[in-house]
């Protein structure tokens, strides 16, 4: 009588899998989010004959944080992240602004690196409020449903 061992299929890679796809699909979010309220926005700065004030980086850096914070909550709470998560990602992607700011503010950074520097140091910030709740970035968006990303699957 032989047994056979069968192993138990690893989620490993499917879980690697998921994160990275939760993380290119908050990428294309914010890409979009960046799009229609900055369309939307700088209509409404036109229409209010302020448009020239969207010269001003800082500000404008504000606004491209806030469209993408805006967003990425949206679209958080479409797939079912709870409000830990979704208040965690957006505190990561307004931090790189938050840092940058004052440094360009007095000079010592010039705006194209403002601008630059804080939509990519953003994403490293994103990648680790993911890595904090890894379970749940590395779980299927069904999951979220249910909450079966979380420990014992209680939500």
């Amino acid at each position: 009588m032989s047994v056979a061992l069968v192993a138990k299929p690893s989620t490993r890679r499917g879980g690697r899998r998921s994160f990275w796809w939760h993380f290119l699909e908050m990428v294309a979010v914010m890409l979009l989010s960046m799009v229609v309220f900055g369309v939307a926005v700088s209509g409404i700065f036109a229409l209010l004959g302020h448009g020239n004030l969207l010269h001003y980086a800082a500000l404008r850096g504000g606004l491209m944080t806030i469209y993408m914070v805006l967003g990425m909550g949206l679209w958080m709470r479409f797939r079912r992240h709870g409000w830990a998560s979704v208040v965690e990602m957006s505190a990561a992607m307004a931090l790189p602004y938050a840092i940058l700011v004052g440094p360009f503010a007095a000079g010592v950074i010039e705006e194209g690196a403002f601008l630059a520097g804080m939509h990519v140091l953003m994403l490293p910030a994103m990648y680790a409020a993911m890595a904090h709740r890894r379970a749940e970035y590395a779980s299927p968006h069904a999951s979220h449903l249910s909450g079966d990303h979380r420990e014992g699957g209680q939500r």
